[in-house]
């Protein structure tokens, strides 16, 4: 109980430190948006963290936003020895965890599903609204 106390600890300073120096520090055209960091999963011998990262800000087509994704992504884990170097720097721990870098489909899937139940609920704009339902007919007789 208590390292995963210790593990949820060390996750949250990494996430709060990870996310300064990734806005403070990289400054690589294809980190185009804002990356956010949605989790971070450290395992339990501290020797990697795996950051969930998502990428908001871009309208793209769908083939255009994968690849954006992607940049995002080989961005971040070529930079990931600098910004492990430097989380060492400000965090002080005798383990630095090594950092591995993935994308967190999962507020993409929610903006989808919000999107669909959207159009769903959506009144259908080929109905005409003057005229009367039966509910309302069958009442007044």
């Amino acid at each position: 109980m208590a390292g995963s106390q210790r593990l949820k600890r060390m996750g949250d300073q990494v996430q709060r430190e990870l996310s300064d120096l990734i806005r403070s520090e990289l400054k690589d055209p294809r980190l185009g948006g804002l990356v956010t960091i949605s989790g971070i999963k450290v395992s339990p011998d501290m020797g990697y963290a795996d950051v969930y990262v998502t990428v908001m800000g871009r309208e793209l087509s769908n083939d255009q936003n994968a690849q954006a994704h992607k940049d995002t992504l080989d961005v971040l884990n070529g930079a990931a020895g600098f910004l492990r170097q430097e989380l060492g720097r400000r965090i002080k721990t005798r383990i630095t965890p090594r950092l591995r870098f993935h994308y967190d489909n999962v507020t993409a899937h929610g903006n989808y599903m919000m999107d669909l139940i959207a159009k769903a609920v959506r009144p259908d704009e080929s109905t005409d609204e003057s005229t009367d339902s039966p509910e309302v007919d069958n009442i007044d007789k």
